[in-house]
């Protein structure tokens, strides 16, 4: 088999299948020898909760249909996808990172599955997150933790973990994550890859496990751009049952991303520099970070990005403190949920100690408010959300800026020991994912580049509601001059030397 999986893209399958060099069944195979050698073992990266008992039959099917009609069934045809466990799938154990829900299988697809289905991808496997998707770190009461591919004494991020580990590692072409307050864009960052939160309300939420359920959407975790854009295609689209989508009227883009990419994307493009955003000068933490997303910002300069440095939100830190409504939100929420899966309560779950113990945030969650509107600020910090997402709009029509630009983390991702230690918790964590999170405009994590010691630092763009077209061609623009993305250097480590 010359074919070879590592950062393969959609386009690379495609042509392979096309031109006979390459079966859907062979690549599923390759796929889950990949995932034996390096997620459970070797390495341990731990990203898999399950690989899909029905994935060889599904490609058996997929390979008959392309026999016979001589076409691929739709734009994702054959391609094995990851998928965030979070998300319902058909027949395949979903335990929304909660050993509550170990033996959980969902009788339905989420909305978002079945359109992935209907365009002829197959879920490959379900991948780890913290329970409920409530940390930023890589965590499950059902599932362990998750390594970072780089680097295995670091973690691989929050909450879409498996989803953004699994895809740095080539255990599946794409993947499919969730992001609440940065669960897409964090864990892209600390891997390598891009990852992409849509303006809230552009793809269904059916069929997932909420947090807070007006900033809850799920998004693509890729290797590429492109490969971005085509799933960005697919997912986006009104569902009647999730009335959010009714955004969908207002995205003049919708389904139409991957035809706008140019590889000249960053040609006469205007770019915020949000240095307020920026690590502390002369903080060790922040130093290496601060480095990496100056030389990316440079490359875009190099290749055709006017850049504007400084600009400025204002209140930035104020505004960012006070719309974050996880505390007031949440509690309810995910007892909502749960009562769509039977008798069990948040309260229960909390009682009996069955979460992960560094899952910090369950501990404020659970003094917020049964009912949100009980909460004296509730409607107060709801009406900043939409003041915030106002003065951010402003600034980039002030300025005729096409994206604001600012490193998605102002730290590198954590080691196990910092965790353990309690150096960081998600309560003081310095991401700057919040921002897009809490006013619902789109942003987009692309790779940044590497420390000096190989640990990948991610930066973010922000740009208007439903303008993803745009974030997307920037990005494109950036990856085809820059080409940032690099696979991590895995070592398969046999049992043996394990033990010695």
């Amino acid at each position: 088999m010359s074919f070879q999986i590592e950062e393969a893209t959609i386009a690379s399958i495609h042509t392979a299948m096309m031109n006979k060099e390459l079966t859907c069944r062979e690549l599923v195979e390759m796929y889950v020898q990949r995932i034996h050698d390096y997620d459970q073992n070797g390495p341990e990266i731990n990203a898999i909760v399950d690989v899909n008992m029905k994935v060889m039959e599904e490609a058996d099917e997929l390979d008959t249909y392309l026999a016979a009609a001589g076409k691929l069934k739709g734009p994702l045809h054959g391609i094995p996808i990851l998928v965030k466990d979070q998300i319902d799938t058909k027949g395949i154990r979903t335990t929304y990172g909660s050993e509550v829900f170990d033996e959980h299988i969902p009788d339905e697809d989420a909305e978002i599955i079945k359109k992935l289905k209907q365009d002829g991808a197959i879920v490959l496997a379900k991948t780890l997150l913290p329970d409920f998707a409530a940390s930023f770190f890589a965590c499950s009461s059902s599932g362990g933790e998750t390594k970072n591919p780089y680097a295995l004494d670091r973690d691989a991020g929050g909450s879409s973990s498996g989803s953004a580990a699994g895809v740095a590692a080539n255990f599946g072409a794409v993947a499919i994550g969730e992001d609440t307050a940065g669960s897409i864009r964090l864990p892209a960052s600390f891997n390598n890859i891009f990852g992409i939160r849509v303006t809230t309300g552009l793809i269904s939420r059916h069929g997932l496990s909420s947090l807070v359920h007006f900033q809850d959407t799920p998004g693509p975790m890729t290797r590429t751009v492109k490969d971005a854009a085509i799933l960005l295609d697919t997912m986006v689209g009104y569902d009647p049952k999730d009335p959010y989508t009714t955004a969908v009227l207002q995205a003049k883009d919708a389904g139409t991303y991957t035809e706008q990419l140019s590889a000249e994307g960053l040609n006469g493009a205007r770019i915020g520099i949000l240095r307020e955003a920026f690590g502390p000068e002369g903080n060790p933490d922040c130093a290496a970070v601060n480095e990496v997303a100056a030389a990316a910002i440079a490359a875009m300069e190099e290749n055709g990005a006017e850049v504007i440095d400084p600009v400025s939100i204002p209140d930035l830190e104020k505004y960012t403190m006070e719309t974050a409504l996880y505390h007031i939100q949440s509690k309810y929420d995910i007892n909502q949920f749960l009562e769509t899966k039977g008798e069990v309560t948040l309260e229960e779950i909390y009682e009996k100690g069955q979460y992960h113990r560094l899952l910090d945030l369950f501990h404020a969650v659970m003094t917020g408010p049964d009912r949100p509107e009980e909460n004296p600020l509730y409607y107060k910090q709801r009406h900043l959300q939409e003041v915030f997402r106002r003065e951010i709009e402003n600034v980039l029509a002030l300025h005729d800026l096409d994206a604001l630009a600012f490193p998605d983390v102002q730290v590198l991702p954590p080691t196990r020991d910092e965790l353990y230690s309690g150096k960081w918790m998600k309560e003081i964590f310095p991401t700057n994912t919040l921002i897009s999170s809490q006013t619902g405009l789109p942003s987009l994590s692309m790779p940044a580049g590497f420390t000096q010691d190989g640990i990948p630092v991610g930066i973010q763009l922000l740009g208007r509601s439903y303008d993803e077209a745009t974030l997307l061609t920037l990005a494109y623009g950036y990856e085809q001059k820059v080409r940032p993305r690099k696979s991590p250097a895995l070592d398969l480590v046999s049992m043996d030397e394990k033990q010695v």
